[in-house]
């Protein structure tokens, strides 16, 4: 089982995020989960190839995760969408 919190600490510890939220929405059991991740490693990176980052951060513990719900954002991009 995978947890919210194991989630959060690889994804910060890769991403440096300046805004990070990790949702499980699997009742508990770590199979199902919703990031936002806004960084500035995203500049300059593709969709593709910001989400393709995440899943190798996440790398040991995809196995166990069913599906993974991402937006990845630059720090500009999410600012322009809490306006």
């Amino acid at each position: 089982m995978v947890t919210e919190a194991e989630v959060k600490a690889k994804l910060t510890d890769a991403f440096s995020p300046v805004y990070l939220e990790v949702t499980d929405e699997s009742d508990g059991c770590g199979a199902k989960f919703n990031l936002i991740i806004v960084s500035e490693q995203f500049e300059g990176k593709a969709l593709l190839a910001r989400q393709r980052s995440v899943h190798s951060a996440l790398a040991v513990e995809m196995p166990s995760i069913h599906a993974v719900t991402m937006k990845t954002l630059t720090p500009a991009q999410w600012q322009a969408q809490q306006q």
